[in-house]
């Protein structure tokens, strides 16, 4: 067996330079994973882990018609979302490009097992779908809530309908460097007859991430805050705003 297959390496080599190179055809579809460690979990500039550190990570499944499925895990504090340590993310939808102009349109469900344990009333959790346009570096999506936003609601009030617009920009400077920015408007419908301070607030973020010598571990620094850093509060007693300006370092690697 061993001379047949020295043999057979033998014409294969040998036979090498007379044929026909083949073009490589491009793959059906891709699987790739990232993973995060940060100072903060900052979700549309409102903690999310009690201003401590978090630890994130997810996988994408991407085919070549555009079609893409994903999931994505973070810790978050169990007092802001009842009893439950993780959040966990998932998402599906379309993406494709027409004339240089990038869309996506898809949904995302947010699970955050174990909701329920102090308010059993109250489980967070939350459905959006969304809708979004990029060209060149800058970025759009609008997203909106089929589900009462994050489990808010009373009776006779719900705040389904709860809208989200993302606007972003990412520019390459080269050499591994990128700067960001981004500004968003979110508006939880009803949020004032829950007891909120308004319905709308803004969030900001403006700051650079740096592919360390090309290896794929990128490393970033953002400012982020929002208009009104009461709209949310923490799990702390004392009920300390949750969207004070701050800001957030991560370490993340794709692979």
């Amino acid at each position: 067996m061993k001379t047949l297959l020295r043999a057979s390496a033998l014409c294969a080599v040998l036979a090498a330079p007379f044929a026909t190179p083949a073009l490589a055809a491009d793959p059906d579809y891709s699987l790739s994973g990232n993973l995060t460690i940060g100072s903060d979990y900052r979700f549309r500039g409102f903690t999310q882990t009690d201003y401590q550190p978090t630890i994130q990570g997810g996988v994408d499944f991407s085919h070549k018609s555009g079609f893409y499925l994903g999931n994505w895990n973070s810790n978050v504090s169990s007092t802001v979302f009842n009893g439950a340590p993780i959040e966990m993310d998932f998402y599906g939808g379309w993406k494709t490009d027409i004339g240089g102009v990038g869309l996506d349109i898809g949904a995302i469900y947010y699970y955050y097992p174990g909701t329920g344990e102090y308010v059993p009333d109250f489980k967070a959790r939350n459905f959006e779908g969304y809708i979004g346009g990029s060209f060149g570096p800058v970025s759009v999506k609008y997203y909106y809530a089929f589900s009462n936003f994050f489990g808010l609601k009373a009776p006779g009030i719900d705040t389904k309908g709860s809208q989200y617009l993302d606007l972003a920009g990412n520019l390459d400077l080269g050499s591994g460097l990128t700067l960001v920015a981004h500004a968003g408007y979110q508006k939880v419908k009803n949020y004032k007859q829950l007891g909120g301070l308004k319905d709308s607030v803004w969030d900001y973020k403006l700051g650079a991430t740096y592919d360390i010598a090309g290896s794929g571990w990128v490393v970033g620094g953002f400012w982020i805050g929002t208009s009104e850093k009461d709209f949310f509060i923490t799990g702390e007693t004392s009920g300390r705003g949750a969207g004070k300006t701050g800001i957030v370092v991560t370490l993340t690697k794709t692979f």
